[in-house]
């Protein structure tokens, strides 16, 4: 910008006497009729003026040029020296990141060799976490195969028992009694400690048998196959004593106290109160509480129950958030008159035959479930007339929903129907969370004891309304 305005400098200083001196020259020069002094001088001022401005304003012009300049040069300059600094910062970020970078690859190095040691030995871990999970699960086979044929072996034996308990009621009936003017059978000798020679598990079980069984007075029919459904009446117990023989043959007890009083032939008292349901309206419902409080993975039902307009409905109702249905016990889809589905968790169902029931007395059923092979027995009046397998095998009835007697649910303590109410009496109503021995149901049923351990009795009930009255007879025979 310096030597631009040394240019135009000496531009002026060389255009300006050239130019005042051909104005002179033409001042002097004798061209056509000369005009006054004055005039011309008057002219070459106006001009002169008129060039000084124009000089003037291209010099404020330049010089405003040359100011711009000058700032802009500063400005170069300084930039220059920010650059210069900002490449020297750069120059020593770059020095010690090169620095840190070498430090890093040390540092990746190490932990490279320390990796390289850690997954050796993960897997060296690694197969023997495998080798042991192996054997765990090789363990946990044999544990469950185990487990498995406990649960055969319980199942088989729960089998075996509720059999043999028919066949020592049928044999119990079988016995003759002794009438008045009739020798009675004598007590069977007992080998004396002197003789253990002669004293085995099966004569000591024989003999006690035997002694029971000439104490009995009920008389029953044939032998039942428990492997299959049967059918079949009671015969009508004869008068006397009502001991049985209990279907544990295992080892010996005390006599059995008579805890009731009969007050006439045939009479079934001291059971306990009894709820009548007098028709078929939905008001007529009693609900058991607290219910189920744990899950069940066996059951056990008994109940004294009479009908009272020739068909059987729902007796018992269970139902929670997920189905409707977890338990049940009803009559009106059934294909045989008089029989009953035994519903676990619908649509799941065993029908089960309880023709006896009909015909307007009382009888004592007891309906029993095991999830171990699914296994269910029903004993109607201490005999066993149905049983199976393969029903609901593993299953778990889960706590925590609706448990009614009388209606069937189709809503966690609702939407009941006329056509499925229960119209006749209930007593001695129990359930149990685990199998009942056919010994224990034959003690239930002659009111000879109570089992243990019953999670719910009529002790439960609440009554929701309706016509359902509360009874407490002496016998049920006298019940309204």
């Amino acid at each position: 910008m310096g030597c631009l305005w040394r240019k135009t400098l000496s531009f002026f200083l060389v255009f300006v006497p050239i130019y005042l001196h051909g104005a002179s020259s033409q001042a002097a020069a004798p061209v056509g009729p000369r005009k006054p002094f004055l005039e011309r001088l008057r002219r070459l001022e106006e001009q002169f003026r008129r060039f000084q401005e124009v000089t003037w304003t291209h010099l404020q012009s330049i010089t405003s040029n040359y100011n711009v300049s000058y700032d802009v040069d500063a400005r170069f300059r300084s930039l220059a020296e920010e650059s210069r600094a900002v490449a020297q910062a750069v120059n020593r970020s770059q020095a010690s990141v090169q620095g840190e970078l070498a430090q890093l690859k040390a540092r990746v190095r190490k932990t490279q060799r320390r990796s390289r040691k850690v997954d050796t030995r993960l897997r060296t871990l690694d197969l023997a976490l495998g080798e042991r999970s192996q054997q765990r699960a090789r363990e946990r086979k044999a544990q469950k195969a185990q487990r498995d044929a406990l649960r055969d072996s319980l199942a088989r034996l729960e089998g075996l028992i509720h059999s043999q308990g028919a066949r020592l009621a049928a044999l119990e009936g079988r016995l003759p009694v002794a009438h008045p003017g009739t020798a009675a059978l004598g007590p069977t000798p007992v080998p004396t400690p002197t003789q253990p020679e002669e004293l085995g598990p099966s004569s000591l079980t024989l003999q006690r048998d035997r002694q029971e069984l000439r104490a009995a007075s009920e008389h029953r029919g044939p032998p039942q196959d428990s492997s299959a459904p049967l059918h079949g009446r009671q015969e009508p117990p004869a008068s006397g004593s009502h001991r049985v023989l209990s279907g544990t043959a295992t080892a010996p007890r005390d006599p059995p106290q008579q805890a009731w009083s009969p007050q006439g032939p045939g009479e079934i008292c001291g059971v306990g109160p009894t709820l009548v349901f007098p028709n078929a309206s939905t008001k007529n419902v009693v609900f058991l509480s607290p219910g189920f409080v744990t899950a069940l993975r066996a059951l056990s039902f008994c109940s004294w129950v009479r009908t009272a307009s020739g068909r059987l409905g729902t007796l018992l109702s269970y139902a929670t958030e997920d189905n409707d249905n977890k338990l049940v016990l009803h009559g009106r889809d059934s294909l045989l008159p008089g029989s009953i589905h035994f519903v676990i968790g619908d649509p799941a169902f065993r029908e089960l035959p309880l023709q006896p029931l009909l015909d307007g007395q009382w009888h004592h059923i007891c309906v029993i479930w095991t999830s171990t092979q699914g296994r269910y027995w029903l004993h109607v009046d201490r005999r066993l007339v149905a049983t199976g397998s393969r029903f609901r095998e593993g299953y778990e009835i889960p706590p925590g929903g609706s448990l009614v007697l009388g209606q069937e649910q189709d809503s966690v303590g609702g939407g009941f129907d006329s056509s499925e109410a229960f119209v006749g009496s209930m007593s001695g109503l129990a359930i149990w969370d685990r199998v009942l021995v056919p010994g224990e149901v034959a003690n239930l049923a002659i009111r000879k004891e109570f089992p243990t351990g019953a999670i719910l009795t009529l002790a439960n009930a609440a009554l929701a309304g309706g016509f359902v009255q509360r009874a407490n007879c002496t016998c049920l025979e006298r019940c309204p």
